[in-house]
């Protein structure tokens, strides 16, 4: 099925496939703030990041979390697909629960700042947060979500499967 307001002169010849990652810390969730320079510049969003060659999306989504904010995360499981930019781009967003570190931003690289929020600081928060960002984070905060977990006993395993 395709978009009624696109067509495929739209899209390059290949998907580019970005993950994002939603950390939570019991009733707070990380986000990082996007350093000078990035496109989303000044804004605070999920980690996420590009998969790299040779690399699975799951993986991608918890190394980008480590690299942007020094935490160390879990998957717990899938939480969905979103089309990005109508230029081909894919996210898919991960669930993860925190396992250990101290959020601390990557120096400037792609990130300036990093911290655990709770729903009511992000509520008053008055710094911008990227709209998608603030709107999965709220949805999975609220508990407002469906979660597709691992599912290990698939066919390809121990190649990874998420149903």
């Amino acid at each position: 099925m395709t978009n009624s307001n696109s067509t495929s002169e739209d899209f390059p010849p290949k998907h580019i496939i970005c993950v994002g990652a939603v950390v939570t810390k019991g009733d707070q969730v990380l986000l990082v703030r996007q350093a000078l320079g990035h496109t989303l510049e000044g804004q605070w969003s999920i980690p996420w990041g590009f998969v790299d060659k040779n690399e699975f999306p799951d993986a991608a989504a918890c190394r980008e979390t480590l690299e942007e904010s020094n935490i160390e995360a879990q998957i717990i499981g899938l939480l969905g697909i979103q089309e990005l930019h109508n230029q081909g781009w894919i996210a898919v967003v991960f669930l993860c629960s925190y396992t250990k570190g101290s959020p601390l931003a990557d120096g400037g690289v792609e990130t300036d700042r990093a911290r655990f929020f709770t729903l009511d600081e992000i509520t008053h928060f008055k710094e911008p947060i990227e709209p998608w960002c603030e709107w999965i984070v709220r949805k999975v905060l609220e508990g407002n979500i469906i979660v597709i977990p691992l599912e290990p006993e698939n066919p390809y395993a121990p190649l990874k499967s998420y149903l």
